[in-house]
């Protein structure tokens, strides 16, 4: 088969999430106002974190990366997901396409070795808490976030490469391009598909069971030393706002992956909220089980409040 007597693909279609367009405003109504409600609320825990000379040690440098990437990652997909409900054809370019599966793998895989990075932090400053401050040092969290960027990037270049060289021609549907745009290649992908798959679940699934194990272990620990009163009751507080992050994060991603050759109803909703709802929500859990970063936000919010009334 020649390649030239066909028309390479330069944009695909969209389904969308429905048909109908009554269910496609009530959808964009919700996630428009989760977004416009939830982004601010992410916006105002980095300022506050980089404000506020209480925040410094690492836990909360870490957290306020994790919001970056949050954001960051919510807003790779909702913009154009948002103006698509109005669209009665939605389109992507090819390169756009491929830009959006490149800033999905990278953010994603990235916000995945972050949160093994706040396991490890947890760990030090629970086991080791006369350590902790040498352990954790601003060098260390620095370089450990570098790597987790480093991996991210890695991990979205080789998915990526899997996909730029293989030929469009023909079709051009999608129902969900975060995992079908090599599924309508006109070769036999099923070795490209393979090593994503592998990749990608690989990823995710022995960083989902050592989060687990390790947030696990460090329970049973604060348990075994339930006497040492506030402290414990804090450290407790943030290793199940960790496991509940783990699970949003890890649990839908392992769900696509699962079937990798295999289409459901669920999986469009599932994809949306792992995209968009699941990430603008994990610095929020974070922060409702922190007692100091809540009372440094309201210093934030009342400082600001009591200038503009002057």
């Amino acid at each position: 088969m020649e390649p030239a007597n066909y028309t390479s693909v330069s944009e695909f279609v969209l389904t969308g999430l429905s048909p109908t367009q009554e269910v496609q405003l009530v959808l964009f109504v919700i996630f428009l106002s989760f977004y416009l409600f939830i982004l601010p609320g992410n916006i105002l825990i980095i300022c506050t974190i980089r404000l506020d000379p209480h925040l410094t040690s690492p836990m909360y440098f870490l957290l306020a990366n994790l919001a970056f990437l949050d954001i960051w990652y919510s807003s790779i997909t909702a913009p154009k997901m948002l103006v698509d409900f109005f669209v009665e054809r939605k389109i992507i370019s090819f390169g756009g396409c491929i830009a959006q599966l490149f800033f999905l793998h990278f953010v994603g895989a990235s916000e995945m070795f972050l949160l093994t990075v706040m396991a490890f932090d947890r760990y030090a400053a629970i086991c080791c808490p006369l350590h902790y401050a040498t352990i954790m040092n601003q060098h260390l969290c620095c370089i450990l976030v570098a790597f987790s960027w480093m991996g991210g990037f890695i991990h979205s270049i080789i998915q990526v490469a899997l996909i730029v060289r293989l030929p469009f021609f023909g079709a051009n549907e999608l129902d969900s391009y975060l995992r079908q745009v090599v599924q309508i290649a006109c070769v036999n992908t099923l070795l490209e598909e393979l090593v994503m798959i592998f990749s990608s679940g690989l990823i995710s699934v022995v960083c989902f069971i050592a989060l687990l194990m390790s947030s696990a272990f460090l329970l049973a620990m604060l348990k075994k030393h339930s006497g040492s009163g506030e402290s414990t009751s804090r450290a407790t507080s943030t290793c199940y706002s960790h496991i509940t992050i783990v699970v949003l994060m890890f649990g839908p991603s392992i769900y696509i992956y699962a079937h990798p050759f295999d289409s459901f109803s669920l999986d469009k909703v599932v994809s949306v909220f792992h995209t968009v709802i699941f990430p603008l929500l994990n610095p929020i859990i974070y922060t409702l089980r922190n007692k100091e970063v809540k009372t440094a936000m309201r210093k934030l919010i009342n400082r600001y409040i009591l200038c503009k009334e002057k």
